[in-house]
């Protein structure tokens, strides 16, 4: 008892504690009315946005070529093993609050706010830079009016800041933000109108796209490319595979809208069941969708005479087709407003699912009556978002858009790891007798043990934790190895075999210990092997961010760190509910004695 006291009070038992079911009976529950339908659709249009049409024609342009499609293809793959973990962990906590909530349940909540705190900033960015993405795109169409009058009457001169205010992007921002207060059921139509007509644009590009193909702009030869268009080598791979994986990498944020279905948890009619189902026909329509476009769109131009800002509409202009032209713009902000709306949506949901926990302010998960949403955390979020896309540049909000993004993937990995290897079922006794001590038997599991128990479980974390750390180092060392030479690239290239060497060591011993048999609706195919591929993917893509990224990224986690270190640690629900449970436990011996 002595030793449960002392846990209590230490930090350590702070930051480590982890959620139980502690739903409150008094609480005002958010409202189930989301079906698989209404999901797939929040999904899709919160993934088929930017990347249709503007990324499409950034990437084929000057780093991909026609093997653009090669690279939404790697992108959707390396997405598709995130999305997989997501979809194993929707179905264990069917709850709203996102990866937040998977890890506050797996690891402890320390990692949990962490978590949270870089979802809410990858939310926050996303929605900011698709509503500043919409602006461009409309102010462009119209012959830039806002651009040349607020230029004139409303210059803004500081270095890190925009040109000029974007009232546009502000007002959007916050029609989207009063939309999604005013109903889910009702933001939730509207999604699914604005996604159906997202589809029909895309199908449209597609249709006609076949229709003009011409065949010869896949083989275009070096020498017909004009000097001045920058064209590489020409044919199919004009900037060969390193263009191919320089494409993936940028296309991979075109996948990174999948991630609002797993807030929806507590809205949802059949969450076990139709989360994990929703995140996987998303990715897959975005998937078709995507190299769909990319395909056309360097089937009907050449990839050098792309227009990188808005290459649908001036592809159409070239070909002369302006009805199909007027059709692609109009979809076009259709699609963005639907990105929109899927971007804002998960944000008052993970404000809601922390401050119900007591790790944020209480007033962010007041449930308003009539409306059955978060209404105060929705407008909060939809002024603080509709703010950073007025007086910031889109390049400046791209740059942190994908930062918690990549971290709350990898750790959500990490989760589903953790909780295959976990000993869920003591009372489960395996025919092999429980070693006294972990030897080698226990670490190769020379036993052929079938079933969790202590010893493995604590060789599985350790051998998680030692995967994890040499991941990092051997993204890092890959990273930094274009650019260097001599003794240090050799230096590098050391270090990176042998971290390669220990991780697929790690993943062999990882393969051989037994996982928990578990009743799940779905659940991850080839543990480890995907998991721990999606770690190595997700971390190498983060240590090619640049430092001024990492630079906002950790000036925003200090201001989170402060607030769970000043408010959070000490109202947390989960916590005072321990203390209170391991006070009757202290109190009871004293009665009876």
């Amino acid at each position: 008892m002595i030793i449960c006291v002392q846990q209590t009070d230490s930090l350590t038992w702070a930051l480590t504690r982890k959620k139980t079911d502690s739903d409150e009976p008094s609480k005002e529950k958010l409202n189930r009315v989301l079906t698989f339908f209404d999901l797939t659709a929040l999904g899709t249009g919160s993934t088929l946005g930017c990347g249709v049409y503007v990324l499409a024609g950034a990437v084929a342009k000057s780093i991909a070529g026609p093997a653009v499609v090669l690279s939404f293809a790697i992108a959707a793959v390396v997405s598709a093993f995130s999305g997989l973990c997501y979809a194993e962990f929707a179905g264990r906590v069917p709850k709203a609050g996102s990866a937040y909530i998977y890890s506050y349940v797996a690891v402890g909540e320390f990692t949990a706010f962490v978590i949270g705190w870089n979802l809410l900033i990858e939310h926050l960015i996303g929605t900011a830079a698709v509503a500043k993405a919409m602006s461009n795109y409309c102010d462009s169409l119209l012959g830039n009016p806002q651009r040349r009058y607020m230029t004139e009457y409303f210059p803004i001169h500081v270095g890190f800041l925009a040109d000029y205010p974007d009232l546009a992007s502000f007002v959007v921002i916050v029609v989207i933000a009063l939309l999604v207060a005013w109903g889910v059921r009702e933001s939730s139509f509207t999604n699914n109108i604005f996604t159906a007509l997202n589809l029909i644009t895309v199908c449209t590009v597609i249709v006609t796209g076949f229709y003009k193909a011409n065949y010869s702009n896949w083989s275009i030869p070096k020498s017909e490319i004009p000097p001045e268009a920058k064209g590489g080598e020409g044919g199919f791979l004009p900037f060969g595979w390193v263009g191919v994986a320089a494409g993936a990498a940028k296309c991979f944020y075109g996948f990174i809208g999948f991630d609002s279905i797993a807030t929806t948890g507590e809205e949802t009619k059949n969450p076990k069941r139709d989360i994990p189902m929703a995140i996987v026909a998303s990715l897959f329509l975005s998937t078709i969708a995507y190299c769909g476009v990319a395909t056309v769109l360097t089937l009907m131009w050449p990839y050098y005479s792309q227009d990188p800002d808005a290459p649908l509409p001036a592809l159409y202009e070239n070909l002369d087709m302006p009805t199909i032209k007027i059709i692609v713009s109009g979809g076009a902000i259709f699609a963005l407003c639907t990105s929109l709306l899927g971007a804002i949506f998960p944000l008052p949901r993970i404000l809601y699912a922390m401050a119900s926990d007591g790790l944020l302010f209480k007033f962010l998960s007041n449930i308003n009556a009539t409306t059955k949403t978060p209404l105060i955390s929705t407008i909060i979020c939809g002024v603080f978002a509709g703010t950073l896309s007025a007086v910031f540049n889109l390049e400046q909000l791209i740059d942190m858009a994908s930062i918690g993004t990549l971290q709350a993937y990898t750790i959500v990995c990490i989760c589903v790891l953790i909780l295959r290897y976990t000993d869920n079922s003591p009372s489960i006794q395996d025919n092999i007798t429980k070693s006294k001590g972990i030897t080698v038997f226990t670490w190769l599991n020379l036993s052929n043990a079938k079933v969790p128990n202590s010893d493995t479980q604590y060789v599985s974390r350790a051998l998680i934790f030692i995967f994890s750390v040499c991941t990092f180092v051997f993204a890092i060392s890959l990273a930094n190895m274009e650019s260097h030479h001599g003794n240090t690239r050799n230096i590098l290239m050391i270090i990176n075999v042998i971290s390669l060497l220990v991780l697929l060591v790690t993943l062999f011993m990882l393969g051989r210990l037994p996982t928990a048999v578990e009743d799940l609706s779905f659940k991850v195919p080839l543990v480890p092997i995907i998991p721990c591929l999606s770690i190595v993917l997700n971390v190498y893509l983060m240590m090619e961010l640049e430092y001024k990224t990492w630079i906002r990224f950790i000036v925003w986690l200090i201001c989170g760190l402060l607030i769970y270190l000043f408010y959070g640690i000490g109202h947390s629900l989960e916590g005072n509910k321990q203390k209170i449970q391991l006070n009757t436990i202290q109190i009871k011996p004293k009665l009876s004695s």
